[in-house]
């Protein structure tokens, strides 16, 4: 597990590279956010983000979110907690007690869902769309032939709250090319947020528009998988 002295330089590390290309791509470096992704990694290392004054995380699980969240929001009550995996519609209501927002609303039903959840409770998180900018079939986010269609549900028809876009380029595939597609249609649609970008892409995204980034390895280390 890494030290919290390992996570304080590490956040520093990345804010600097944020910083650096904010500023290459004529930005300012408070026009990005810093999304730490702590998905898989115990209390304890999250902790240590927020001990080193980190308040914006991400998590891809409802469940493993909700089973430490809480009492950690009861300590730092200005935390702002991102939901960037898949949201089924059966836990709706866990997550929008929960997350701040969802960056994965992907399609009609989850739509209609959030729409009904907030229509109950008067409430309803920060949103974006998930677009599936390289169309793989086992992955999740709106198609891109299908992505104004679901945007216009959920802004004109169902009045969510709807700020940006989100995607996850082919693992296999240049970024770049799937940043540009993502920012042209928030321009279109007149979304100020772009969710892209993640540990080894981030300062490309960046340089196209992004908005917010989602780094876990180059905060808390690796962990086997892609982040």
């Amino acid at each position: 597990m890494p030290q919290a002295t390992d996570i304080q330089a590490n956040l520093k590390e990345v804010t600097d590279r944020i910083a650096a290309a904010a500023h290459d791509a004529g930005r300012s470096p408070s026009d990005v956010t810093l999304v730490a992704v702590s998905k898989t990694f115990p209390a304890e290392t999250v902790r240590a983000a927020l001990a080193a004054g980190h308040r914006v995380f991400g998590e891809n699980r409802v469940q493993e979110a909700a089973s430490r969240w809480p009492d950690l929001r009861a300590e730092y009550a200005d935390l702002a907690l991102h939901l960037i995996g898949p949201l089924q519609t059966n836990k709706v209501k866990v997550a929008l007690d929960l997350f701040d927002v969802v960056e994965t609303l992907d399609r009609p039903k989850l739509a209609h869902a959030l729409a009904a959840h907030r229509e109950k409770t008067g409430r309803c998180p920060e949103l974006f769309i998930q677009v599936n900018t390289g169309a793989e079939p086992q992955k999740a986010g709106v198609m891109p032939d299908e992505a104004d269609a679901l945007i216009a549900l959920c802004r004109e028809t169902l009045s969510l709250p709807v700020t940006g876009l989100m995607c996850i380029p082919p693992i296999d595939e240049m970024p770049a090319p799937h940043f540009a597609f993502l920012a042209d249609m928030a321009e279109r649609h007149g979304l100020a947020k772009l969710s892209m970008g993640m540990s080894a892409d981030f300062e490309t995204a960046i340089g196209l528009g992004a908005t917010h980034v989602r780094i876990g390895t180059g905060v808390f280390g690796p962990r086997g998988e892609r982040h």
